[in-house]
């Protein structure tokens, strides 16, 4: 009797050759958006620190050397002196006044058109809509008389409200497109199934409508108080004395006799009246970045 065995060889497996990552060379298209992006940002952020280098410089280093160069030296006087020679601190609370006031109207007013136009409905919600943006693209120069005029009769000249009535009426257009077109985003079903549990319009603006709505309201707020914060044309007209001044108008105080003008100080004044938004804008970026987006991608 003969006996088979089975065959006692190792079984080969075939051994994996690893394969090298080909490195892609840098197309010419992404260098080139890198180096505009490189461009961009320089352009930026050197007009800032040139202004903050220049407001710690001594006056006699900026008057007699090189603007842009570095400073030699390192002082903090040009912020007494813009606190002593200006209205500085009492600018700065008449624009947070004026921003805070036009953006609650902005906000209030923005949200409930753009609820009722494009939540509620009605027949002619698409033409209020559009007239809403015709609003973006009309100069504010064209109401300065006629609101004059009416200020006026109406015993309004020189007060917070000649300026903010103005502000948050021209501002509004955008804050309604912005609003609507996040609007859009929240699914139908919502309201429906609110509606259907008992909610009125109220009840849903309040509970689903507007707790959805804070990166949008954020944005509103920080985009419009950038151009508050900094509005002219409007002060300019509307106030006529000195402790209703608000941020560009005390600025004109720095200008002395035959047009001289101590640029050190200035620039100091400024650093501290940018400084407040830049960091609100650093902090919340996000928040306006997404706001934006949602605001910008349907409508």
């Amino acid at each position: 009797m003969t006996t088979h065995t089975a065959p006692t060889g190792r079984i080969a497996v075939p051994r994996m050759i690893p394969t090298r990552r080909r490195r892609h060379k840098p197309s010419i298209f992404r260098t080139l958006s890198t180096a505009l992006i490189v461009v961009i940002v320089i352009v930026q952020v050197y007009p800032l620190a040139w202004l903050f280098l220049t407001s710690i410089r001594s006056e006699r280093d900026f008057a007699s050397g090189n603007p842009f160069a570095l400073p030699s030296s390192v002082t903090l006087d040009n912020y007494a002196r813009a606190f002593a020679h200006g209205n500085l601190g009492q600018n700065i609370v008449n624009s947070l006044i004026v921003t805070m006031g036009a953006n609650v109207l902005i906000v209030v007013l923005g949200m409930m058109a753009a609820y009722a136009i494009q939540v509620l409905g009605f027949r002619l919600s698409k033409f209020v809509r559009g007239l809403f943006l015709i609003g973006i693209i009309v100069p504010v120069q064209i109401a300065l008389v006629p609101l004059f005029v009416d200020y006026a009769s109406v015993n309004l000249l020189d007060t917070y409200q000649s300026m903010i009535i103005p502000l948050a009426g021209f501002a509004l257009p955008m804050s309604v497109y912005l609003f609507s077109s996040f609007f859009e985003y929240i699914p139908r079903e919502t309201y429906e199934a609110a509606s259907l549990d008992g909610a009125g319009p109220y009840r849903i603006f309040g509970l689903i409508t507007l707790p959805l709505s804070v990166n949008t309201v954020v944005t509103v707020i920080l985009v419009n108080s950038i151009f508050i914060w900094n509005d002219f044309i409007f002060a300019n007209t509307f106030v006529l004395s000195e402790g209703l001044k608000t941020i560009p108008l005390g600025l004109q105080n720095y200008i002395g006799a035959m047009g001289k003008v101590d640029w050190t100080a200035t620039f100091a004044a400024v650093c501290v009246t940018i400084t407040p938004l830049l960091l609100v804008f650093l902090v919340l970026n996000r928040s306006i970045i997404y706001g934006l987006e949602s605001g910008a991608t349907k409508g």
